[in-house]
């Protein structure tokens, strides 16, 4: 996953600078059916029962942790376009977008539709 600006900078500021970087009190996954970027945030799907959901993720090894359990979308009521990417935010709506990556293979969303990401999926590496 690539990080945001916002998170690139607050982390050199914490590290190099010892300006306090307060932990996010939750971390949620977004949908995009445009992908964001370091300067722009991209498209997140909107309504047909849509809504970021939480996630916990496992100690560190070897530079990369990953989702601790299955993170489920509600099952979308409208059609939610094609999702390209993912982002992780330290809030449920708004907020600030810490990583983002693009999917292996975009998805179209339908009505009944449900998205899921299995435990382990979501890799999140430092190098």
């Amino acid at each position: 996953m690539s990080k945001s600006n916002y998170l690139e900078e607050a982390l050199l500021n914490h590290v190099l600078r010892g300006v306090p970087f307060a932990p996010p009190t939750g971390i949620f996954v977004a949908l995009f059916t445009t992908a964001p970027t370091e300067t722009t945030p991209g498209v997140e799907v909107t309504g047909g029962a849509y809504a970021r959901q939480p996630v916990t993720f496992g100690v560190p090894s070897g530079g990369t942790c990953s989702n601790m359990a299955d993170v489920t979308f509600p099952i979308a009521t409208t059609g939610w376009g094609t999702i390209t990417s993912f982002g992780l935010y330290d809030q449920v709506s708004g907020g600030n977008l810490l990583y983002y990556a693009n999917l292996t293979s975009p998805r179209d969303i339908l009505v009944n539709d449900q998205v899921r990401f299995p435990a382990g999926q979501l890799l999140c590496t430092e190098d």
